[in-house]
């Protein structure tokens, strides 16, 4: 088993079998990874049915599973690309998160936006506590039954994590910049990350459920008897997504460019909803958030989509992880299974690493789900 590990480290190492990749290759042992423990994943990989998993310590590969070059459906891991967008043109003066509805003429179709709910801040929706409960895109059954009714709560009192938030803060960017939130994402993220394999292929969903065009790297889908505003999807590859990561863990620098605001990933991925107490899970704005354990410490933060993608940002762990599934074929893959690899990934790590994380007590994102 040992040579057989090795052997595998020495493909990756390899730089002609990764010319067309961004990142370097290290052992596991360089991570701080046990080689022995990240075979009992891949076999979990295998087993559970994933298309892909990356793993990067400090911006280089140390474990990978899959075609990392595959472009798969994102689902909710939408919302942080969309983070990314905000905070560069808030800190352009292009947004204003005090902003309330009113003052940005967002409203929708009947039963139109209560003057209550549209005294809701920019700065509510994107934390998704607008206290607006109105039908939105590409709301699944679970959403739509636990939707608390119109009027349940003041904009700006509780979390509920809602599509039309989501939905409408992409309208508003596009608004407030007049460009479509896939250029932006294209010129200020995609381009100047090097992304391999996102094209920025954009199309509109023929609305009536057939397939969307395969090729496409995003997609609008309108529901209009629900809300006038669509969900916006995009389709993105493991190895682009975990540099969307990388860029996180360095607090948006890149090359020397500071792409995202430092201050406003600080600001965004705060614990500002609690969601589970006991495993310190949290929503910040677009962001999910584990509670750190001082208030001194970098919080981890992350996304999930229909509980089986996975983007996880560890900056105490110089860890980026991205797990993918094709969720646009028949899958077997399931939350459960999501769970024990996130297990498994932390589990890997070797003792003296688990050492010197120890003194925190921090829970991993064993029980995310969305």
């Amino acid at each position: 088993m040992r040579a057989i590990v090795l052997s595998l480290l020495l493909a990756f190492a390899a730089p002609a079998t990764h010319a067309q990749d961004a990142f370097a290759r290290i052992t596991p042992e360089q991570a701080g990874y046990s080689p022995e423990a990240l075979e009992r994943l891949r076999q979990a990989l295998r087993e559970a049915g994933s298309d892909s998993l990356l793993l990067l310590h400090d911006g280089k590969v140390f474990f990978e599973y899959g075609d990392i070059h595959r472009k798969l459906l994102l689902h909710s891991m939408r919302k942080p690309l969309l983070n990314a967008l905000y905070g560069i043109h808030e800190a352009r003066g292009e947004i204003d998160l005090d902003a309330t509805l009113t003052q940005l003429g967002i409203d929708d179709i009947p039963p139109a936006l209560t003057d209550e709910e549209r005294q809701a801040r920019l700065e509510d929706v994107l934390k998704s506590r607008s206290g607006v409960y109105h039908p939105a895109a590409a709301e699944s059954e679970g959403m739509a039954a636990s939707r608390p009714p119109r009027g349940a709560h003041p904009p700006g009192t509780h979390y509920y994590y809602n599509n039309w938030d989501f939905n409408v803060a992409g309208r508003i960017l596009e608004r407030a910049t007049g460009e479509r939130l896939y250029d932006l994402f294209d010129s200020e993220i995609a381009r100047p990350l090097g992304m391999r394999d996102y094209r920025n292929r954009i199309v509109v969903a023929a609305g009536d459920g057939s397939p969307v065009d395969a090729n496409a790297d995003g997609y609008y889908q309108y529901e209009r008897e629900k809300s006038q505003y669509p969900a916006w999807h995009f389709r993105m590859s493991a190895h682009d997504l975990a540099l969307f990561g990388q860029l996180y863990l360095q607090r948006g620098q890149w090359r020397g460019q500071q792409l995202v605001p430092a201050d406003w990933i600080a600001r965004s991925t705060q614990p500002y909803s609690i969601e589970d107490a006991k495993y310190g899970l949290a929503y910040g704005m677009l962001w999910n958030v584990l509670v750190p354990a001082t208030p001194d410490e970098t919080p981890s933060f992350y996304h999930t989509g229909v509980g089986v993608h996975m983007l996880g940002v560890y900056p105490k762990h110089k860890l980026v992880m991205v797990h993918r599934v094709d969720t646009e074929r028949a899958y077997r893959f399931n939350d459960g299974d999501l769970y024990r690899i996130i297990r498994l990934i932390h589990a890997a790590r070797l003792p003296q690493a688990q050492q010197a994380q120890s003194s925190s007590g921090q829970p991993d994102a064993s029980s995310v789900s969305r």
